[in-house]
């Protein structure tokens, strides 16, 4: 779209507030509109406080935080950590001077529901007050019940659309894969159930994989790249039988989406080796790694990363920098290394619990487990031991009787915990095979909790929902949602925050609290985590021509000790409501993610 036509377009959103109108169209100084519109902007907050009764309740509250976003995009500050200014932005538009690029789709769509916000014009609550609100006793109850019954119709709708491991179908499915995979390889049951055989048979090649599923000729283009520049990748035959060997795009594309990179992501990671002076460590961890294969961020926490590669490899995995190949022998580290990592925090008594990570430790041997952990439960202030594992979810062969036993006999009630913290993405890799892997351990008393990322591939309407309600019946509990990482590699993977704030606030809200139970939070590198829920804890300060928003992070220890905070570019809210169009979603179902700051 041609300049002009954005700026008659701005135009004919300012008009729905006169008063912004006539200031951004007058001929006096920034400084001068700035002042002004602030003021504006206060006398309509004011206003709203004293005249609640001309707006519904809950669009007064949406004006209310509208305005308040608005004015803080007008401060000074604001403009000088963004780097942009959106008063001088509109300012150059509307009076004709304006050099630079221009105003994207998604940036006029940010100011007209901005615009729609500090008026009241959102019109998200278009049907008429519900009926039971003019009643009360019994005759209110059964009315209101009518009401929810009829709203968990609706979100049912949306989760029958999204097949579950644990579905009849795609049990059949995935049998039917195995076979095949048994018949390609030459093996039986025997090997099959022997997580050894799938470490040493993890899939690399671009030519077996194309034998075994079907590759589009992008897919087949990266790999072949990743595999000639060295980008750590792979694939466990276990999760290969959980993909359509069609690849129609019916229910395996979340799973392909974590493994197969795309080629944008590719070419970045190819640019970045080639470039000297770029830095694979994105979370800023070694200046929070007083240690070799130590991180620590928090007070009493520590993370400890005896392994820097897993069976599978992640293409949005916020170590991909580091991560190395299964069969790297730098992948493990040191003996010497890790001796000294344990006895530093066998020094540092006020570490009470121990992420051990990586990578993933489960590819490591019971017998160097057994090790470690031993280790850490001598020190009698280690309280907690956490393990991060995805095994279970791309390798349950991995969960063996063995295994169990070595990591559940150092968990001792009232002394000390062991747990689990595991990541599936998708319903569709809960399946009988992983549900095993976790209930061995839930025999024992030691929990599992899960950690998704939320990405675009399980990002639609109530589709992060069904898989905490799925993972719950398997003995799952929802510990974290983690924002994508802002990484520009995989932006591919990328949600904008408000999604993630609606599916939080609208579709989770509709399940009970122990399917609900997650925090949604942003680790912010060098800072740790950021919770979402609380919005006291980050600021919106820019809107950028592209339509991207720009957030001010809070660290963890405002208001105990002074750090920086965190300045984030966010994804396009009005690209992300364009590619759901493009892949059969209805964007009005998503209306209201305009409102969520």
């Amino acid at each position: 779209m041609k300049t002009a036509q954005c700026v008659q377009q701005i135009r004919r959103i300012i008009a729905l507030d006169p008063v912004m109108e006539k200031i951004l169209l007058a001929n006096t100084t920034l400084e001068d509109k700035r002042y002004k519109l602030r003021s504006h902007l206060s006398n309509l907050l004011l206003n709203i406080y004293d005249k609640t009764h001309d707006m519904a309740a809950l669009e007064w509250v949406v004006s209310r935080d509208t305005i308040w976003v608005l004015r803080n995009m007008l401060s000074a500050r604001s403009e000088e950590l963004a780097g942009f200014s959106l008063l001088a932005y509109l300012e150059g538009l509307l009076h004709g001077h304006h050099r630079g690029p221009g105003p994207s789709p998604g940036f006029i769509a940010e100011l007209r529901h901005l615009v729609k916000g500090i008026k009241g014009l959102t019109k998200l609550y278009t049907e008429k007050p519900p009926a039971f609100l003019k009643h009360s006793g019994r005759t209110a109850a059964k009315m209101r019940s009518t009401d929810l019954s009829r709203m968990a119709r609706k979100a049912q709708a949306f989760i029958d659309r999204y097949p579950c491991g644990m579905d009849d179908s795609l049990i059949r499915e995935h049998s039917s894969n195995r076979q095949r995979l048994f018949g390609f390889f030459n093996i039986t049951d025997l090997e099959w159930n022997d997580w050894t055989w799938h470490v040493r048979h993890i899939i690399r090649d671009p030519q077996i994989l194309g034998e075994l599923i079907k590759l589009s000729q992008e897919e087949e283009a990266a790999i072949t790249i990743a595999g000639k520049e060295h980008i750590p990748f792979g694939i466990t035959p276990y999760t290969i039988s959980l993909m359509d060997p069609e690849n129609r795009g019916i229910w395996d594309t979340a799973i392909r989406a974590q493994v197969i990179p795309p080629m944008p992501y590719i070419k970045r990671i190819g640019d970045y080796g080639n470039d000297p002076g770029c830095s694979n460590d994105f979370m800023v961890e070694g200046d929070t790694s007083p240690i070799d294969g130590i991180t620590r961020r928090y007070p009493g926490i520590v993370i400890l990363k005896p392994v820097l590669t897993c069976p599978q490899i992640c293409v949005y995995c916020q170590r991909n920098g580091q991560i190395q190949d299964v069969t790297s022998s730098d992948a493990a580290l040191g003996e010497k290394k890790l001796a000294r990592a344990l006895d530093w925090i066998g020094k540092t008594r006020e570490i009470s619990e121990v992420l051990v990570t990586g990578g993933d430790p489960l590819i490591l041997s019971d017998e160097r487990l057994d090790n470690i952990l031993s280790r850490l439960a001598q020190m009698d202030h280690v309280l907690r031991i956490r393990i991060g594992t995805r095994t279970p979810v791309t390798l349950p062969q991995r969960i063996t009787e063995s295994l169990v036993r070595t990591i559940t006999r150092f968990h001792e009630p009232g002394r000390r915990e062991v747990v689990i913290i595991t990541h599936f993405e998708h319903p569709t890799e809960i399946t009988p095979e992983a549900m095993q892997a976790v209930q061995r351990f839930r025999l024992f008393g030691v929990e599992v909790y899960n950690q998704m990322v939320y990405t675009y591939y399980n990002s639609r309407k109530f589709e992060a929902a069904n898989l905490r309600q799925q993972l719950r019946l398997i003995g799952v509990t929802p510990y974290y949602t983690f924002n994508t990482k802002g990484k520009e590699e995989t932006d591919n993977y990328r949600v904008p925050i408000a999604r993630l704030l609606q599916e939080q606030q609208e579709e989770a809200r509709l399940f009970p609290g122990t399917v609900r139970t997650d925090e949604i939070v942003f680790n912010v590198p060098r800072l740790g985590k950021n919770y979402l829920m609380a919005a006291q804890n980050r600021d919106m300060i820019a809107i950028l021509p592209d339509g991207r928003r720009v957030y001010e992070f809070h660290p963890w220890e405002k208001r105990m000790a002074l750090m920086d905070t965190y300045v984030y570019t966010d994804v396009s809210i009005d690209d992300y409501l364009k590619r759901l169009k493009q892949d059969g979603e209805q964007p009005k179902d998503y209306n209201s993610i305009w409102y969520y700051y």
